[in-house]
């Protein structure tokens, strides 16, 4: 430590001092996934956005209790958690913010009305969280595959060869709500 650090401190040491956030429980998820839902209820947003929007979160809710299969530090997990703490909420919030009649009529980027930016921003995020989904659900239908072969070469059953395919995702209109 020289001098000028001993003066006005060492900020090297007053940053490894501090906490660090835990991070988000399944609780805290959920409590996340009630408030989006809640704002897009009570806002009367247009159809578009509700529908999405409650597509979003269904399917996070669908994720939560699978993310150990994604496993808890992947970028895959860390991407879910996100997207229901973070990325949905203050997509939500900005959008919020605005005179409805401003929001859903006036161009602000790209030619677009804050409404159809929002409606990108949510189909974005419906994209992405289908891919999360069917990788949490890959890990389990593996882990099937691998025990119906165990099960045919112990007991003597048909031998067949498992080959595990890349699921597509479904192809769903994103303004249905199931």
């Amino acid at each position: 430590m020289g001098l000028f650090d001993w003066i006005h401190g060492d900020d090297r040491e007053q940053a490894a001092d501090l906490p660090v956030a835990a991070p988000p429980t399944s609780d805290d998820i959920e409590a996340a996934l009630k408030r989006a839902e809640q704002m897009v209820l009570e806002a009367q947003v247009p159809t578009a956005v509700l529908a999405r929007t409650l597509r979003i979160i269904t399917v996070v809710r669908q994720i939560v209790p699978r993310l150990g299969n994604l496993g808890l530090q992947s970028q895959e997990a860390y991407t879910v958690v996100a997207t229901s703490t973070d990325y949905l909420p203050e997509s939500l919030a900005s959008y919020l913010a605005l005179p409805r009649d401003w929001a859903d009529t006036r161009e602000v980027a790209n030619g677009k009305s804050s409404l159809l930016l929002l409606i990108d921003q949510l189909d974005l995020l419906g994209v992405t969280i289908d891919r999360m989904y069917d990788a949490a659900n890959r890990q389990d239908a593996a882990s099937l595959a691998a025990q119906g072969v165990f099960l045919n070469e112990k007991l003597g059953g048909v031998r067949t060869v498992v080959r595990m395919e890349e699921s597509a995702p479904a192809k769903n209109n994103p303004l249905d709500l199931d």
